[in-house]
């Protein structure tokens, strides 16, 4: 039977998805070390502490001195103090200058800094004391010289609610003295695939079945995507064990992702299941691969629910589905912005004459030339092209692509992370 039902346009589909998501955005949040935050949600900004850096300090290995006390290169300057970073030092008396090391608070009364390249120590001439350096060059006032709070201003909003946070932005945390990090609890995710025809890896293969790729691609995105996933494995092709699965799935969940049964086929039992135990809209999406998407609530015995994903079981459907769609509905859920990565422009080093009516999202490869490759097969069906990828060219419907065209290059990283 010819499915006859209106495609959705891949930003209406998005926006549908925030909507609906927004209410049942995640409340709970967690103080957890910064430490312990990589990957984390933030849940309120981060404000800094302190000036950073907290006072002038030299971003060279040298020595410091003030600027008019070296009018010619050559100049002589007794050396009357020594400066390593962690140390503050005395106030320089003019005519003088310090051996200063990096990091080292530039004191009072200096503001120069000669790296020691251009210096040359030399002997005290009574031999006593630190000696004197020869500046073999005239320096600029300021130079080589970090300001107090030229990165960070006290009370300065360094990290934003809905922020993911890298190891850089942990880093920046704990420059500004935040030792604790509020974050979002994580999402709990419910996975579970249907179909008779799919077996688990290390089973013998009986005649007309596959194994059953899409869990670990699936469980894996979202382990990388931070969230708490509760694995109930292959449910058969049959309502009451769909229900079931469903009923068990959104008890404890915020969110449950499935795997094939979207589709019109007579053993497609979600759509039946999931409207007996909530709501489910089924679209069709003008994207390739993917298209079919299922998106609903389960509803708890306690009158809440848990948002319902279902996917479609091709496995590179599948997995750009959950790129574009699921990672949009998590972001969602933990108040991050929910927008796609921005694209990259880069040139096609291949012809694609025949595009889709749909927008289509080809795998393709950054090559040494700074141009992208395309994986020969483009079948929904081929898991390869998702491996050997290391992004999606993101291609408007109808649009052919010679090679030498600017074409939008999202990387996966970016994609699976956001």
């Amino acid at each position: 039977m010819k499915d006859t039902r209106p495609l959705l346009s891949l930003d209406e589909a998005l926006a549908r998805l925030v909507a609906g998501s927004a209410p049942h955005a995640i409340a709970q949040t967690d103080t957890v070390s910064t430490f312990e935050a990589l990957g984390r949600v933030l849940a309120a900004e981060v404000l800094s502490a302190l000036d950073v850096p907290p006072e002038d300090n030299t971003s060279m290995d040298g020595y410091v001195l003030h600027a008019d006390d070296v009018q010619s290169a050559g100049t002589v300057l007794p050396v009357s103090q020594r400066i390593p970073a962690g140390v503050p030092g005395r106030p320089l008396q003019r005519g003088t200058a310090a051996r200063i090391f990096t990091g080292g608070q530039v004191p009072a009364g200096a503001d120069a800094v000669v790296m020691q390249e251009h210096c040359e120590a030399l002997p005290a001439a009574d031999g006593q004391g630190l000696g004197q350096v020869r500046v073999n060059s005239v320096p600029a006032h300021g130079q080589w010289i970090r300001r107090r709070g030229e990165d960070v201003r006290f009370g300065a909003a360094v990290l934003h609610k809905g922020t993911r946070l890298t190891p850089q932005a942990l880093g920046l945390a704990a420059s500004v003295g935040a030792a604790m990090l509020p974050v979002v609890r994580r999402p709990r995710v419910a996975l579970f695939s249907t179909g008779d025809e799919l077996m688990m890896p290390g089973e013998p293969l009986r005649p007309g079945a596959i194994y059953n790729s899409n869990r670990f691609t699936l469980r894996g995105l979202l382990q990388a995507a931070g969230c708490e996933v509760n694995d109930l494995g292959i449910v058969p092709d049959r309502l009451d064990a769909t229900r079931s699965a469903l009923r068990e799935a959104a008890a404890h969940n915020d969110l449950i992702v499935t795997c094939g049964g979207v589709s019109v086929g007579e053993e497609d039992h979600l759509k039946p299941a999931a409207q007996a135990e909530g709501t489910l809209e089924h679209w069709q999406i003008a994207i390739k691969p993917g298209k079919p998407l299922a998106f609903g609530q389960v509803r708890r015995a306690d009158g809440s629910a848990a948002l319902l994903l279902g996917l479609p079981g091709n496995p590179v459907s599948a997995f750009v589905t959950y790129l574009l769609c699921v990672t949009t509905v998590l972001r969602a859920l933990q108040g991050a912005a929910t927008s796609l990565p921005p694209s990259l422009p880069l040139r096609a080093a291949f012809d694609w004459p025949r595009p889709d009516r749909r927008r289509e999202f080809l795998r393709v490869r950054l090559n040494a030339s700074g141009e992208l490759d395309l994986f020969p097969n483009q079948s929904s069906g081929v898991l390869t092209s998702a491996v050997w990828a290391d992004g999606l060219l993101d291609n408007p419907p109808g649009q052919a692509i010679a090679r030498g065209d600017v074409v939008r290059f999202l990387p996966l990283p970016d994609l699976i992370t956001r």
